[in-house]
């Protein structure tokens, strides 16, 4: 180790809402620490869920991260420890390098693999019928744009269409509206493909652009 840079902190401090986004995905049964690396205080300098482990914020660096940075592996397997308190985890760790490729942090996952199987469940899938009721378009995880345009221009059309408060006569004018929101239009052809998926003229998909950004600009 060695006595980190300004630029070093920079690195780590900008690498903190990764803690929280990870911790987001995968919920309270996985604690996520990002460790500096400073030699004069290797501690904890960002932690999300640490009720896991016990541990806050200025917390020391653990003798098995340490190894882990020893073993010369950016990314380490994934292994298996113990807590204090019995909890079995299964833990992986990155390396964080600065542009000197010095390592200057550390960023660990630890999931309790004992927290009950329901709950690890929910946090996985929260409220994910809810979502889809209020029609939120199903990510896209397309191989090339014509696919994800094609994809994403089913998954809207079967939106308005399922929707019933939404008048016949103005449905088509709805997906196009929704298609524009999602930056559909952006990409090359999107208005060809979207008038031949729609069977509507490719006229009618201007037009309704058109209106869409003239409306746009007044408010």
């Amino acid at each position: 180790m060695q006595e980190l840079t300004e630029s070093d902190y920079d690195i780590l401090h900008a690498m903190e809402n990764i803690v929280d986004g990870i911790a987001a995905m995968w919920g309270e049964h996985t604690e996520v620490a990002l460790h500096c690396l400073d030699k004069n205080n290797p501690s904890i300098m960002k932690i999300a869920n640490g009720h896991i482990t016990g541990r806050e914020v200025g917390a020391p660096i653990t003798n098995f991260a340490l190894v882990k940075l020893n073993e010369g592996k950016d990314v380490s397997d994934a292994y298996i420890t113990k807590c204090p308190d019995g909890k079995t985890l299964r833990s992986i760790s990155t390396i964080i390098r600065n542009k000197n490729n010095k390592a200057i942090g550390m960023l660990c996952v630890n999931s309790n693999l004992d927290a009950p199987f329901q709950s690890m469940m929910q946090n996985l899938l929260p409220n994910i019928h809810s979502h889809f009721d209020h029609g939120v378009t199903a990510e896209t995880f397309a191989r090339n744009n014509d696919e994800m345009m094609h994809s994403s221009i089913e998954n809207v059309r079967e939106q308005v269409t399922n929707d019933s408060t939404i008048p016949l006569s103005k449905k088509s004018r709805e997906i196009v509206t929704r298609l524009n929101d999602l930056g559909i239009f952006g990409l090359k052809d999107s208005a060809q493909i979207a008038a031949k998926g729609l069977d509507i003229s490719i006229h009618t998909i201007y037009r309704y652009l058109r209106e869409i950004r003239a409306h746009a600009e007044v408010v």
